[in-house]
């Protein structure tokens, strides 16, 4: 099925089902029980792997099919919104995160919300989706709107699981990091329950910086990696 809307369509379904179905369900306790930690992590790492080739190996042969005409204002969209979500990636990937797998541990710290958890207690997910939902807007066709859709879905969706999976096994230590984070970005901050200087202060110098290049480095490459423009010309 691969060249097919069909095809990608059952290629996100795969992606979706197999994180959302095994990690965030019954089934990862029963097999982490059968299998062990480790095992268990080297087989999800594998099935995830082949569920993102399959998806991108099903949308790189997608026919176009148009949903909604292109116009130039649509390009400006991912790129007023790629900031805050590299802002969020950036931030994820370079400091204690208790909601990524391995770093509870983090959770009994004094204060296990710093830098950007101060925002958003998942913002490598909320990087994630918001990428992907600026990336619908200037990509009107039907294989874009399912490919992006399904990893604006795999942040947002799964941010949502992990609180549930969250609240279920880490009790009262989880609790104490909720009251102190929200999962809508900036809402803890609005609440008056985080700062948003003490964020930007955590978040250092260094990050912003490398966050900056990044994104310079996404506009210059864009045409070469994705045969488009990221700005309109």
């Amino acid at each position: 099925m691969i060249g097919t809307v069909w095809g990608l369509a059952l290629a996100a379904a795969f992606l979706l089902a197999t994180h959302f179905g095994i990690s965030s369900s019954g089934l990862r306790p029963a097999l982490v029980d059968r299998l062990g930690e480790g095992a268990y992590l080297g087989l999800y790492s594998l099935v995830s792997a082949v569920a993102f080739a399959w998806l991108i190996w099903a949308y790189a042969a997608v026919p176009y099919v148009q949903l909604w005409p292109w116009a130039a204002w649509q390009s400006w969209v991912p790129a007023i919104v790629l900031p805050l979500a590299l802002l969020f990636v950036v931030g994820s990937l370079t400091a204690p995160n208790p909601t990524v797998v391995g770093q509870d541990k983090a959770l009994t710290s004094a204060e296990p919300a710093r830098g950007l958890l101060r925002i958003t207690r998942h913002p490598f997910l909320w990087g994630v989706g918001l990428w992907g939902l600026a990336h619908i807007v200037p990509n009107g066709d039907a294989g874009s709107v399912i490919f992006f859709g399904a990893l604006a879905a795999l942040g947002l969706v799964g941010a949502v699981l992990i609180d549930a999976k969250k609240r279920a096994s880490r009790g009262l230590d989880w609790e104490r990091f909720e009251e102190a984070t929200s999962l809508v970005p900036f809402k803890a901050i609005i609440d008056g329950r985080q700062s948003l200087p003490r964020a930007a202060a955590e978040f250092g110098t260094l990050r912003l910086v490398a966050t900056v290049v990044i994104y310079g480095g996404l506009l210059h490459l864009h045409p070469w990696l994705f045969g488009v423009h990221a700005i309109p010309r």
